[in-house]
C-alpha cells in the first residue's frame, strides 16, 4: 500500500479515519509546554470539554513544529469520560491545568498501532493551524517519515526493478517515501520484461496516482496488473512474477491529455514489437 497521506497510515494499521480525531498541541502554549516537559502529554490531553470525543473511538496526538508541520506523538483508544472534579486530577499535573468541574476527564488507553511512526512521521497540518483538533478524514499530507534507512530516489532513467523490489517500494512507505513521492508525481510509459523468456509488455499510466498507482496494482495482483496478455503469459508453463522486471521508457507530465499518452504508448509498442506473438500486448 502506498503511503502518501496520514489517512493511508491509519488504514494500513487497521483504523478507519472516520473513527479518529486528530489533535495538534503547540509548544508555544505555556501550559502544554510544562506538561510536555514533565512527560504528561496524555494527562494534558485527557482534559477536554464534554462531548469532545463524540463519534470518535481514537485520538491521535501530534506536536506542532515549524510552520504548519506537526510530528506524530501518540495514539489513544477512548473509553469514555467523567466530570473533571478535583479528585480525578492526575498527580503531578502542573498547576496551570485546573480541574473545576466544568469540563470532562477522558479515559485514554495508549495503543501501539502507530508505534513504528511515533516521533518519526511529520504531516502538514494545513492552513487552519488554529483548528487544533480535526477529523482524520481531512487529508494531511505526509512530508517526512524519518528513517536511518531512507533510500534516495535514483531517478526515473535508473528505475529498473524486479517484482520483489517493486513490492518493497510500494509497501515500505518509510524507507521509500522519496521514491513514492516521485513516482506519484508523474505519468509514464513503462516496460515489463520476463527476464527468463524475453517477452515484453508496454503500458502507460494516466490516473490520479500516476506511476505509483499503476505499479501498485501490479504488486496487488501478483505481477500481471489485470492485463489479459500478462495473465495468459503467467498462467502458461512455469512463468513466474518473480522473473518480471519493471522499468520506465518515458516520463510524462500528469497534465498531458489521455489521448496523447495513449499515442505515445502505441508508438513504443511498435518500436519494441511488444504485440503478440512477439510480446504480451494484445492491443
Amino acid at each position: 500500500m502506498a503511503i502518501l497521506n496520514f489517512s493511508d497510515v491509519l488504514q494500513k494499521v487497521g483504523l478507519y479515519p472516520k473513527d479518529v480525531k486528530l489533535i495538534r498541541h503547540a509548544l508555544s502554549d505555556e501550559c502544554f509546554r510544562q506538561c510536555y516537559q514533565k512527560g504528561m502529554v496524555r494527562e494534558y490531553t485527557q482534559h477536554q470539554r464534554d462531548g469532545f470525543s463524540k463519534g470518535y473511538s481514537y485520538w491521535v496526538v501530534f506536536i506542532g513544529e515549524g510552520g504548519s508541520y506537526a510530528r506524530l506523538h501518540s495514539c489513544y483508544r477512548v473509553h469514555g469520560s467523567v466530570p473533571d472534579s478535583p479528585d480525578v486530577r492526575p498527580a503531578g499535573l502542573p498547576d496551570c491545568d485546573q480541574y473545576l468541574g466544568e469540563l470532562a476527564f477522558f479515559d485514554l488507553e495508549p495503543v501501539d498501532l502507530l508505534e513504528e511512526y511515533q516521533g518519526k512521521l511529520v504531516i502538514d497540518w494545513g492552513k487552519a493551524a488554529r483548528m487544533w483538533h480535526q477529523k482524520a478524514t481531512t487529508e494531511k499530507p505526509i512530508v517526512a517519515i524519518e528513517s536511518k534507512n531512507q533510500k534516495p530516489f535514483p531517478g526515473f532513467e535508473n528505475l529498473i526493478l524486479s517484482f520483489d523490489q517493486l513490492k518493497e517500494v510500494v509497501e515500505n512507505g518509510t524507507d521509500y517515501l522519496l521514491w513514492q513521492t516521485a513516482m506519484k508525481s508523474v505519468n509514464a510509459i513503462y516496460l515489463i520484461v520476463d527476464t527468463k523468456t524475453g517477452d515484453r509488455y508496454v503500458g502507460s499510466t494516466y490516473g490520479y496516482d500516476g506511476l505509483l498507482g499503476r505499479w501498485s496494482v501490479y504488486v496487488a495482483t501478483g505481477g500481471h496488473g489485470n492485463n489479459k496478455g500478462m495473465i495468459s503469459h503467467l498462467q502458461a508453463g512455469k512463468h513466474s512474477c518473480k522473473d518480471l522486471q519493471y522499468s520506465v521508457l518515458q516520463v510524462l507530465s500528469k497534465s498531458l491529455p489521455d489521448d496523447q499518452i495513449i499515442a505515445a504508448e502505441t508508438l513504443w509498442k511498435k518500436k519494441l514489437l511488444t504485440y503478440e506473438p512477439f510480446g504480451m500486448n494484445q492491443n
